[in-house]
């Protein structure tokens, strides 16, 4: 489902940072658009920036179920950040509806990741994927071998490399003599 992506530019709050960016929400079912603005009052400025595919895949229904659960189900938005870029700052990379893909993004620290609630239509569509494609799976717990394995000793160390000594004996102090 094609989904745009609207970044609000509103000032920045301390010197260091002319403006300060934010994606707050998501037109499902958008066409094209490259940075067209949509809505400006004084300073803030809104941009639908781009639009992106989301895709939901059946073996992530599990991250569906748990993004769903939350108390205000939201889309994720990848944006990778453009060095020296001042009236387009970041290029739109990926907009998911899993929480754990998007964890993976956070974990880099490269890319600056979003969150936006889903729209109805948008929550009724992931809702109705999860029931169609999602399977609980049964938790088994693995059962340990009765074998011990802790009542002989093989030896010290590797056996392939030979040692001059003993490998817990204590370093001896060698002394200079004077002559």
């Amino acid at each position: 489902m094609p989904l745009g992506i609207v970044l609000q530019r509103a000032p920045g709050v301390t010197r260091w940072a002319k403006w300060s960016w934010k994606a707050t929400a998501v037109l499902p079912g958008a066409g094209d658009a490259e940075w067209r603005e949509l809505r400006r009052e004084g300073d803030i400025v809104e941009y639908h920036a781009a639009t992106l595919q989301i895709e939901l895949h059946g073996a992530e229904t599990e991250a569906y179920v748990h993004g769903l659960g939350a108390d205000v189900p939201c889309v994720y938005v990848v944006m990778r950040p453009i060095p020296g870029a001042t009236e387009r700052p970041f290029k739109l990379a990926l907009v998911t509806a899993s929480p754990y893909e998007a964890q993976d993004y956070c974990d880099s620290a490269e890319e600056v990741v979003e969150k936006i609630a889903m729209t109805p239509g948008l929550l009724a569509w992931v809702q109705e994927f999860v029931e169609e494609f999602h399977q609980e799976e049964e938790f088994v717990k693995r059962r340990r071998d009765r074998l011990r394995t802790d009542r002989q000793q093989d030896g010290i160390g590797d056996p392939r490399i030979e040692k001059p000594a003993d490998i817990y004996a204590s370093p001896t102090l060698k002394r200079k003599r004077l002559a």
